[in-house]
């Protein structure tokens, strides 16, 4: 079994953003305090559950985009934009909502955007060659 890059640009992008996501899958799993500290939570003392759940997150997104890079998929990088596309979406409700205006939101929104339009512009056939 040899290792499949793709040769159309939109394909690339779309694999780009599932690249992305197994790497920050990797980097949330291995390293949740980090992960914690730039978003901005943090887990109660004498409480492991949040870096349990701050793994667990993690190795969704790892599996998730490993699996989108593996199986190369149109169906695949669908699914994986329509979930960027629902997080921004919630990232939006909560901006709006929950008075969450701030530069950390902002920039987290533009990248689930960027994650979003990637495999879903190659699977919608915006980008071909």
């Amino acid at each position: 079994m040899e290792f499949y890059f793709p040769t159309e640009l939109g394909e690339q992008l779309a694999f780009c953003s599932a690249a992305f996501t197994a790497l920050a899958g990797f980097i949330m799993m291995f390293a949740p305090g980090h992960t914690f500290r730039l978003l901005g939570l943090q887990a109660q003392e004498g409480r492991p559950e949040g870096f349990g759940e701050g793994r667990s997150m993690g190795g969704f997104y790892l599996g998730f985009g490993l699996s989108a890079i593996m199986l190369a998929q149109t169906t695949i990088y669908m699914a994986l934009g329509a979930s960027f596309a629902m997080a921004a979406f919630a990232r939006i409700v909560s901006i709006l909502s929950d008075k969450g205006s701030n530069l950390v939101n902002y920039l987290l929104l533009v990248v689930q955007i960027a994650l979003a339009a990637l495999p879903l512009l190659y699977v919608f056939g915006f980008i071909q060659t």
